[in-house]
């Protein structure tokens, strides 16, 4: 069984990683693709109130959770489109140990900090100052295969533009250097 390609865009909140998701699985004509939306896998978690340590416990295994299941889809050869907040280290190195780093094409979207802050308010769905909060965190690993800017191209553009770049995918991908320089793997057998 071959395994599925997957296509990760991450970006801050309000960046329209969700909207080049969409647009990507109208556009992507040579497979199946699912798309896993991070904010899909936290809208599952009950809605009472949890205390600060619990809410941080069961945000941390929803994402834990999260990574595993698109590895998961992939390993059965699903082709997934991902959407994510790679704001926390952690949340960077456990992606890069659980997912097959030589399928994934790892796409940086980008927007000005003025955009998502009129995106950011105009949802009215996210907590003010979120998308400021994360702006110099969720690229700060420096390393993709492609980037978009959906301030200056739509979402349509943006999915365009991965497409003709998915068959071109660099070998090493982007996942592959950031595991080599971030991630240590042990030797079988031990």
């Amino acid at each position: 069984m071959t395994a599925g390609r997957i296509i990760f865009l991450n970006g801050t909140s309000s960046s329209g990683k969700s909207s080049v998701a969409r647009e990507l699985l109208d556009v992507l004509d040579d497979g199946v693709f699912f798309h896993l939306a991070v904010d899909s896998f936290n809208a599952m978690r009950t809605k009472r109130t949890l205390g600060e340590a619990e809410l941080e416990t069961a945000l941390r295994r929803t994402r834990m959770g999260f990574h595993r299941s698109i590895a998961a889809m992939a390993e059965v050869g699903n082709d997934v489109v991902v959407d994510h907040v790679l704001s926390e280290r952690w949340r960077l190195l456990d992606c890069l140990s659980v997912l097959p780093a030589e399928n994934v094409l790892f796409v940086g979207v980008h927007c000005p900090l003025e955009e998502l802050e009129r995106r950011e308010r105009a949802r009215g769905d996210r907590p003010s100052g979120l998308a400021a909060y994360q702006y110099d965190l969720v690229h700060r690993h420096g390393d993709y295969d492609l980037e978009c800017d959906t301030g200056t191209s739509s979402p349509r553009e943006c999915a365009e533009q991965i497409k003709e770049f998915l068959p071109l995918r660099p070998t090493p991908t982007a996942f592959a250097r950031l595991r080599d320089r971030h991630v240590r793997v042990e030797p079988e057998g031990r």
